[in-house]
């Protein structure tokens, strides 16, 4: 690795830490539940509007994340291991929470769209599961969205154009029926325990 890309990657890594710890700084459990996997946000947070589309070419905004509860990812398909080991995870969650009766609505945010075609973005979050969303757009919209989600993510150039890679947060945004940000699952993610922390808040909060 390269001096200059290994200074990107460390201040991205900075950024992220940082970006977690006021996270947790500023977070408690939201009406006295308590979870092991996370933390919820003493008010929820509204996301500001925003416009992407989905594999299917369909609209993606923001009254696509109320009526239900949502896990948002952000990654890229050309990820070597976060993405695929956390949508594996996301996979083995989901399962479980439907045998509970549980519905969330899991969605990959793909901050890659110059390689990331609706195409190849379906392709890969249906590898993992057909009930997964996989979502996409402008910059400029990833960008705004990736603010109100407390997200971050940037691109890392690598030996050709072509072979850049993009750093990024492994959280797991958790929105509420109503549209709005909740919480945040950071990680190592272990299913067990995010099973029951999201069975305890759906339950509890409706």
């Amino acid at each position: 690795m390269s001096i200059a890309k290994a200074t990107i990657v460390g201040v991205i890594a900075a950024l992220a830490a940082l970006a977690g710890l006021l996270v947790a700084t500023s977070m408690s459990g939201s009406k006295n539940i308590e979870i092991q996997t996370g933390t919820l946000l003493k008010q929820p947070r509204a996301i500001e509007a925003f416009q992407l589309s989905d594999t299917a070419g369909a609209v993606f905004d923001n009254a696509r994340l109320q009526g239900h509860w949502s896990l948002l990812f952000a990654g890229f398909t050309y990820c070597p291991d976060v993405c695929p080991t956390t949508l594996a995870m996301l996979k083995g969650l989901k399962t479980r929470l439907d045998s509970a009766q549980t519905p969330v609505q899991v969605v990959f945010l793909s901050v890659d769209p110059q390689r990331d075609t609706p195409e190849k973005l379906e392709r890969y979050v249906h590898y993992f599961s057909p009930d997964f969303i996989g979502a996409t757009g402008s910059d400029a919209e990833l960008e705004k969205l990736a603010r109100s989600l407390s997200l971050v993510y940037a691109k890392v150039p690598g030996e050709t154009p072509e072979s850049y890679t993009v750093d990024h947060s492994a959280a797991l945004v958790l929105v509420n029926p109503q549209g709005q940000v909740a919480g945040y699952f950071l990680p190592p993610h272990r299913v067990d325990e995010l099973s029951a922390d999201l069975q305890r808040v759906v339950r509890e909060q409706g």
